[in-house]
C-alpha cells in the first residue's frame, strides 16, 4: 500500500484506483526503491561506448575516474548543463512556435488574431521598432521579425528578448563575465558540443555555461509570454476555482494538459460553439477544465476552473468522469493512457514530437486549428455518450481564489493607491517591514516529497513573517487547492503587516476584501514575468536584483526545466532554494561554486533544504541579511 498523498481529493481517488487495481505514479516510484544512488548524486555518465562509468565520489584510486578520465566533478557538471539544456530547448521550443503561429496568423494562414494592442505596442517600443504611422499587423510582424532572429543571428550582439528584459546591471555584469547570450539555438548546439565525448573537462567552466543555458532559457521564457499577452490577451485579476471537485458527471468534461495555449484557446472556443451539440448528446453542457500549465495559461486569462496538477493527472481520470483528456507538449506521462483505458477516457495527443501509444493522434497546426479543435471536442461529446451509466466518483473537495496577477495588473491595482509612481505602495511598505520580502515557488509536485506538504508548510510559515508569495506552474495549483490564493487566506495566513497591506491593496481595488496573500502569476513561461516585476523593483531602488529581500523555491523538484529557470534566476542573482536536491552533490567543486562561490559571481546561491520549516527560516534568513544591507 503506498503512503498518503496528503491532500483529501487525491488520497480519495489514490484508494478507489487502489480498489480498482489502477496503477499510477505513486505505485511505480514504490516499485523504483531503493533509488539509484549514483544518478542521485549525478556520478554517472553515459555519453561514450567505453562506458557507462559509475563514479563514486568518495573512492580514492582507480575507481575515481571513468575510463576516459574524466572525474566526478566532470561528469556531474556536464550532466547538469544537460539537464538544462533539455529544460531550455522546451522552453526555447515553445516560444519558436508561438512566435511562427502569430507569424502565420499575420499573414492569414492561421485563425489567431491580435488580442492586446497595448502589449504589442509596449514590446515593440522595448524592441526599439518605431510604430508610428504603422499598422498592428506591420508593427507584429516586426516584433515576430525580432523574435525568430534571436533563434539565427549570427552577429554576437545579444539577443533581442535578452536586452528588452534584462535590467542593465544585470546586463553589464553578464557582459563582463562573458554569459551574454546572442543566439538561443547556438547556446543548445554549443552546450551538447562541449558536453560531448572528449571536449570540455573544466567543472568550472561547465557551470558557467549551466548559466548561460538559463539565461538562454530567460529568451524562451520571457518570449513566450510576451507574444502569448499579444495573442490572447494579458490577464487581469478575476475569480476561478481549483481541484477535481470542479468536474461535473452531467456535463462533457474536457480536460486540457500540457502548456501551450495555442492549442488550448482554440479548443476553449470551439467547446463554446458546440455547447449545442453537447446538449443534444444528453449533457448539460461542456465543461472545460485545466490541467498543469495549460491549466494555468486558461485560468489567467478565461477564469477556466483549475482541475490537476501534474501529479494529479492520472489521478483526475479515475474519477471516470474525464471524457476527454487533450494534451500537446511537456510533463504528459506516458502511464495516463494506462489510467484512460479502464475508464475508456479519450486520451489526446495533437504534437508530432509527443506521441504516446494508445492515445488518439489528432493533429494540430496553426493552419488547421479550427478543424483539428473542432475534431476534438466532437470526440469529447461523443466520449460523454459513451460513458452513460458507468460509475463516476468526484471527490466534492475544491476551493475559490483569485487568479491573473500579471505585471500589467499588478501595477493597475498599485496605480489606484499611487498613480504617479504604482511601485512606491510596495517600496514603502517594505521600508516599513510590513512586507518583510518576498517569495517566488515554482515548479511541480514530487510524489517523492509530496506527503510532507512541503510547499504548504514553507508558504504558510513565510506569510506568517509577512513575506508576499508570488506562484507559477504546478506549485500555483497547490497553493490554489489549499486556499491560499483566497482573500480568507490573507485574515487566515499573512502576518499583521502583510495584512494590513494586502486589505488596503483590495480596499482600492474596489474588492470587497483583501487581496490574497499568494499572487497567482501564471504558467511556468510566466516566470518571466516575476523576473519583470523584480527587474522593476530594483531600477526603481537604482540596486541589482541580487540586492532585493528576496527569493525563489523549486520545493518539489521534478523537471529539468526547473533546472534551466533555476539558472537564469542564478544567472540574475536571486538565491534559489531546491528540494530534493539537483543531481550535484557528487561534485565538491559544483557543490561549492553554487552554494558558496556564486554569491560572488552573480549575486545568486543555491539552497537545499528538504525540511519545510528549516527551509522557510533559511530563506527568512536570507531575506534579513539583504534587508540589512539595505539598511532597511
Amino acid at each position: 500500500m503506498t503512503p498518503k498523498t496528503m491532500d483529501v481529493a487525491s488520497q480519495a481517488l489514490k484508494d478507489r484506483a487502489d480498489k480498482l487495481g489502477i496503477e499510477t505514479g505513486m505505485d511505480r516510484l514504490e516499485c523504483q526503491d531503493p533509488q539509484c544512488g549514483f544518478g542521485q548524486l549525478g556520478t554517472c555518465c553515459r555519453i561514450c561506448y567505453m562506458g557507462p562509468c559509475r563514479i563514486d565520489p568518495f573512492a580514492e584510486g582507480d575507481a575515481s575516474r571513468g575510463v576516459c578520465g574524466a572525474t566526478a566533478d566532470v561528469i556531474v557538471t556536464r550532466n547538469f548543463l544537460r539537464e538544462a539544456t533539455g529544460g531550455a530547448a522546451s522552453h526555447l521550443g515553445h516560444a519558436r512556435h508561438v512566435a511562427l503561429t502569430l507569424r502565420e496568423a499575420l499573414q492569414g494562414n492561421a485563425p489567431y488574431r491580435i488580442a492586446d494592442p497595448a502589449k504589442l505596442m509596449a514590446i515593440a517600443t522595448g524592441l526599439g521598432i518605431v510604430t508610428e504611422g504603422k499598422s498592428d499587423v506591420e508593427i507584429a510582424q516586426e516584433v515576430v521579425a525580432k523574435a525568430l532572429e534571436d533563434f539565427g543571428r549570427q552577429d554576437g550582439l545579444p539577443a533581442n528578448w535578452v536586452k528588452l528584459r534584462t535590467p542593465e546591471k544585470e546586463l553589464a555584469m553578464w557582459d563582463a563575465l562573458g554569459l551574454t547570450v546572442s543566439n538561443a539555438h547556438n547556446e543548445i548546439e554549443e552546450a551538447m558540443h562541449r558536453t560531448s565525448g572528449g571536449n570540455d573537462a573544466d567543472p568550472v567552466n561547465l557551470l558557467l555555461g549551466t548559466l548561460r543555458m538559463g539565461i538562454a532559457d530567460g529568451i524562451g521564457l520571457s518570449m513566450a509570454t510576451d507574444l502569448q499577452d499579444i495573442m490572447f490577451g494579458t490577464p487581469h485579476v478575476h475569480g476561478i476555482e481549483a481541484n477535481v471537485g470542479v468536474l461535473d458527471a452531467d456535463r462533457v468534461n474536457l480536460a486540457l494538459h500540457g502548456h501551450n495555449p495555442v492549442l488550448s484557446e482554440k479548443i476553449l472556443e470551439w467547446s463554446a460553439k458546440l455547447e449545442g451539440e453537447a446538449k443534444a448528446a444528453g449533457a448539460e453542457g461542456m465543461n472545460v477544465v485545466g490541467v498543469c500549465c495549460t491549466g494555468n495559461e486558461l485560468t489567467m486569462r478565461h477564469g477556466v476552473p483549475m482541475a490537476a496538477h501534474n501529479l494529479q493527472s492520472e489521478l483526475l481520470l479515475v474519477t471516470g468522469a474525464v471524457d476527454a483528456m487533450v494534451t500537446d507538449v511537456q510533463c504528459i506521462w506516458p502511464g495516463t493512457v494506462k489510467v484512460a483505458e479502464c475508464f475508456d477516457t479519450k486520451v489526446i495527443t495533437t504534437e508530432a514530437n509527443v506521441k504516446i501509444p494508445g492515445a488518439l493522434h489528432v493533429e494540430f497546426t496553426a493552419e488547421n486549428a479550427d478543424e483539428a479543435a473542432e475534431k476534438i471536442v466532437r470526440t469529447a461529446i461523443q466520449a460523454f455518450k459513451a460513458r452513460a451509466g458507468k460509475a463516476v466518483e468526484i471527490p466534492q473537495v475544491k476551493a475559490s481564489g483569485l487568479a491573473g496577477f500579471s505585471v500589467e495588473a499588478i501595477v493597475e491595482v498599485l496605480s489606484k493607491v499611487d498613480p504617479a509612481d504604482p511601485l512606491k505602495p510596495v517600496i514603502d511598505n517594505i521600508v516599513a517591514g510590513n512586507i518583510f520580502g518576498a517569495v517566488a515557488f515554482a515548479g511541480c509536485p514530487n510524489p517523492k516529497i509530496r506527503t510532507s506538504e512541503m510547499t504548504e508548510i514553507m508558504a504558510q510559515d513565510l506569510l506568517a513573517k509577512n513575506v508576499l508569495i508570488v506562484t507559477t506552474g504546478c506549485t500555483a495549483h497547490i497553493l490554489a487547492q489549499a486556499g491560499m490564493m483566497s482573500p480568507d487566506a490573507t485574515e487566515k495566513y499573512a502576518g499583521e503587516g502583510l495584512k494590513a497591506v494586502l486589505t488596503a491593496l483590495g480596499g482600492a481595488a474596489g474588492l470587497p476584501g483583501p487581496l490574497p496573500p499568494v499572487w497567482h502569476m501564471g504558467s511556468c513561461v510566466d516566470n518571466s514575468r516575476i523576473v519583470t516585476l523584480l527587474g522593476a523593483l530594483a531600477a526603481q531602488l537604482d540596486v541589482k536584483i541580487s540586492d532585493l529581500p528576496v527569493a525563489g523555491s523549486a520545493p518539489e523538484l521534478v523537471q529539468e526545466k526547473a533546472i534551466s529557470i533555476g539558472a537564469w534566476l542564478l544567472a540574475l542573482g536571486v538565491t534559489v532554494h531546491l528540494a530534493p536536491a539537483p543531481h550535484v552533490l557528487g561534485s565538491p567543486v559544483a557543490t561549492k561554486v553554487l552554494t558558496v562561490d556564486l554569491p560572488g559571481i552573480t549575486g545568486g546561491r543555491a539552497y537545499v533544504e528538504y525540511d519545510p520549516h528549516k527551509a522557510a527560516a533559511g530563506l527568512l534568513a536570507h531575506i534579513a541579511a539583504k534587508r540589512t544591507a539595505l539598511g532597511i
